[in-house]
C-alpha cells in the first residue's frame, strides 16, 4: 500500500491540560473506511475536549497505533479483524491502559455480550449520531461502560440467566488468597489505591491482578465481578477464606508481598 500505514494529526505539543477547557480525550480512530475516518476527524474537531492523535486502516496498523500514540481511547472497527472479540482482548492485554469503543455495522446479541466479557468498554452502531458518539467518548473516558438500550437489555438478560443457571462451571473457578482478598476488597467498594494499601502493594500490581481474575471469572469490570460474586455466592466464601488465611501464621503458597517506599504517579482505573 503506498500509503502511510498510521497517521498522526499535528498538533503543537502533546495533550495537557488545557486553560479551562480540561484534559484532552486522546483518541486513535481504527477504521477500514477513509471517508469515515475523515468524517470523525470533522466532528472531533469542533469538541474542545477530543483529539485525534492518531489513525489506523488494518488489523496489524491498530496495535501499532496503540504502540506508538499515547491515546485514551481506540475507535476499533469490527470489520477490521475476522474475530474482533479476540482481536480486542489482545489489544487490552497489549495495553491495559486503553479503553476500546467498538464500531459495529449492526447490533448483534452474542458480539456484544462477548465484547463486554473480554473488556470491551464501549459497543456503538455506525449510523450513531454524532452527539451521541462524542457522549460515549466522554463517559468511557470517566470509566463508564456505553451500551444503547438493546445492549443494555441483552447484558441484563445475560445477567439474569446466569444467576439461574444450576451448577456452571464458571462458579467452580478457584481463586488464589491474594486473588480472593483483592475480589474481596472490590465488593467492599475500595478503590485500586485503597486496595494497594490494603494489600502492600501498588496499584498498578492490583490493576494486573484484578485483569487475571477478570479472565478467570470471565467478566469484563468490576461491576461484572461485583454481581457475579452475588449470583455465586463468593462474597461469603471469599469473606471465610481471607479469615482463615489471616487466622493462620504463614501460607506459603501466598508469600506477602512486600511494601513499596512510593509509588509511580499513574492514573487509576
Amino acid at each position: 500500500m503506498a500509503s502511510s500505514p498510521i497517521r498522526v494529526e499535528e498538533k503543537p505539543g502533546p495533550p495537557q491540560m488545557g486553560e479551562g477547557s480540561g484534559q484532552f480525550i486522546r483518541v486513535i480512530v481504527a477504521d477500514t473506511q477513509a471517508i469515515f475516518r475523515a468524517g470523525l476527524r470533522k466532528i472531533f474537531a469542533v469538541e474542545d475536549d477530543v483529539r485525534v492523535v492518531g489513525q489506523a486502516e488494518t488489523l496489524s496498523q491498530a496495535f501499532s497505533a496503540a504502540q506508538k500514540f499515547s491515546a485514551d481511547i481506540m475507535l476499533f472497527e469490527a470489520a477490521l479483524a475476522p474475530n474482533p472479540v479476540e482481536a480486542v482482548s489482545d489489544l487490552l492485554r497489549q495495553h491495559p491502559g486503553l479503553r476500546v469503543v467498538v464500531v459495529t455495522p449492526e447490533a448483534q446479541e452474542e458480539m456484544t455480550l462477548e465484547l463486554f466479557r473480554r473488556g470491551a468498554h464501549g459497543i456503538v452502531s455506525r449510523e450513531v449520531e454524532p452527539e451521541l458518539l462524542v457522549d460515549c467518548l466522554r463517559a468511557v473516558s470517566k470509566g463508564q461502560a456505553w451500551l444503547d438500550s438493546q445492549g443494555v437489555q441483552w447484558v441484563l438478560e445475560a445477567y439474569r440467566t446466569q444467576g439461574t443457571r444450576p451448577g456452571n462451571a464458571r462458579t467452580k473457578v478457584q481463586l488464589t488468597p491474594k486473588e480472593s482478598l483483592i475480589v474481596s476488597c472490590v465488593t467492599q467498594g475500595m478503590k485500586n489505591k485503597e486496595i494497594a494499601l490494603r494489600v502492600g502493594t501498588t496499584e498498578q500490581v492490583v490493576k494486573n491482578y484484578l485483569r487475571k481474575v477478570y479472565d478467570k471469572l470471565g467478566v469484563a469490570d468490576r461491576l461484572e465481578l461485583a454481581l457475579y460474586c452475588l449470583n455465586n455466592r463468593m462474597v461469603e466464601s471469599t469473606a471465610k477464606s481471607n479469615s482463615q488465611a489471616s487466622a493462620a501464621p504463614q501460607n506459603p503458597a501466598a508469600p506477602e508481598v512486600p511494601a513499596v517506599a512510593a509509588e509511580s504517579p499513574e492514573k487509576t482505573s
